[in-house]
């Protein structure tokens, strides 16, 4: 099968074409720049064209080599040319969910999904770290850059397929797992959900899907009621004995910990998810007392900063809100889970898949409810804004920037010209 994938760059989209090349079949693409992602698959000897995606670059593969799929992201405009070309081409068109069910169907894999709203990444990295340590095969992909291998890998020893399940877009609903882990459940994604009760229902109904799960008790044990393939887990259950700061982290780690015995794996993996090294963008350390974090919801937030506060009392928090459309729902969730921060710098919102009909809110409109609004300050990208973080490191606090924007890129940018 020969498979083309447009944005084949993307931190969803380059994993699966690698875990694609890996298992066989052949692979091709297009971005409109360069990445270190293209970079690793150039390097594999995948052909990626690189700038205008206008379809002319399509056109020539498929006259060569017909394509028979092309593996498309949700931020692909309908009217795309290489979206508008493969239909005329009649070329089968499918999202990156709907090859990945195929292939774990076609190579007889079984697999093992993390859901839920928060702590998918690292859920998964911390299964994959495991597995690896076991020296079990695994195949798997995470939804970010890891430190121990590659974002997404196809091993033909594998029996496993370990995968970041996201409800976005429905697209965990393109699954039926031998066994899945639900890490939380927080009402988000509404331009996917326009209610609380139709997200909760794709969770139920994920849980439906799945051979066995494991949840927490305290987690919307309600969504779950009556399906006897989840097995709810109490709070109390915690393994506090997984050196991992932040309750979140020990929590998830133990729902890794009860999958494992039950895929039959009994070996004690205490110490393995204690030297767990993390993954990129969560809780990740850039450089002595400057972390960077993914986190963009209040449930996130608060979790995170508990985090920090087991490594330092004095923490500074850089925010970024994600998307116009998720804070209109969020405005009145801001509340107390800033308190353990002793100073937050809040930035404008980052704007991706906004409706352009939605007033877009203000800084000023967000923080309204916050309980330790003096310590607020709203703040832009600029040189005064890195003044602030640079002494507040001098002076021994931890600097947490948050946010799935532009941040990250940011505090990484400004390291490295602080380091010439």
């Amino acid at each position: 099968m020969n498979i083309y994938f447009s944005g084949i760059g993307g931190v969803g989209i380059g994993p699966l074409a690698e875990i694609a090349y890996d298992a066989g079949y052949k692979v091709a693409g297009s971005d409109s720049s360069t990445s270190l992602m293209t970079d690793n698959l150039m390097a594999l000897g995948i052909e990626i064209h690189i700038g205008n995606q206008d379809g002319e670059f399509l056109q020539s593969y498929h006259d060569k080599q017909t394509v028979d799929w092309l593996i498309y992201t949700a931020a692909l405009p309908n009217d795309h040319p290489e979206l508008v070309l493969a239909k005329k081409l009649g070329i089968k068109i499918a999202k990156r969910d709907e090859l990945l069910a195929h292939i774990i169907s076609d190579k007889n894999l079984q697999l093992i999904a993390v859901a839920g709203t928060h702590g998918k990444t690292t859920t998964t990295g911390m299964l994959v770290w495991t597995l690896m340590q076991l020296g079990v095969p695994v195949s798997y992909s995470i939804g970010t850059t890891i430190s121990f291998g590659p974002s997404g890998r196809f091993d033909p020893a594998s029996r496993y397929f370990v995968y970041e399940c996201d409800e976005f877009d429905r697209n965990f609903l393109h699954f039926k797992p031998y066994l899945s882990i639900i890490t939380s459940i927080d009402y988000d994604h509404t331009d996917t959900y326009p209610t609380a009760e139709e997200y909760l229902e794709a969770f139920s109904q994920f849980a439906e899907q799945s051979n066995q799960v494991f949840a927490w008790d305290d987690q919307h044990a309600e969504v779950f009621y009556d399906q006897n393939q989840v097995s709810l887990v109490e709070p109390l259950q915690v393994n506090e004995n997984i050196k991992l700061s932040g309750l979140h982290n020990r929590r998830n780690a133990t729902l890794v910990q009860i999958a494992l015995k039950r895929l039959g794996l009994n070996q004690d993996t205490t110490d393995i998810l204690s030297n767990f090294p993390g993954t990129d963008r969560r809780f990740e350390k850039l450089a002595n007392n400057l972390y960077s974090d993914y986190g963009h919801h209040p449930a996130e937030i608060a979790a995170t900063l508990q985090l920090a506060r087991e490594i330092s009392d004095q923490i500074v928090l850089i925010y970024q809100p994600h998307q116009n459309i998720r804070q209109h729902q969020l405005r009145d969730q801001y509340t107390n889970q800033f308190e353990l921060a002793e100073a937050v710098y809040w930035l404008p919102t980052y704007l991706s898949r906004e409706d352009p009909k939605l007033k877009v809110l203000q800084p000023k409109d967000l923080i309204q409810n916050i309980t330790n609004k003096s310590d607020v300050h709203i703040v832009d990208f600029n040189d005064k804004l890195w003044s602030i973080i640079e002494k507040a490191r001098n002076d021994g606090k931890l600097v947490l920037g948050m946010g799935a924007g532009a941040i990250d890129n940011w505090l990484r940018v400004k390291l490295s010209q602080t380091d010439k």
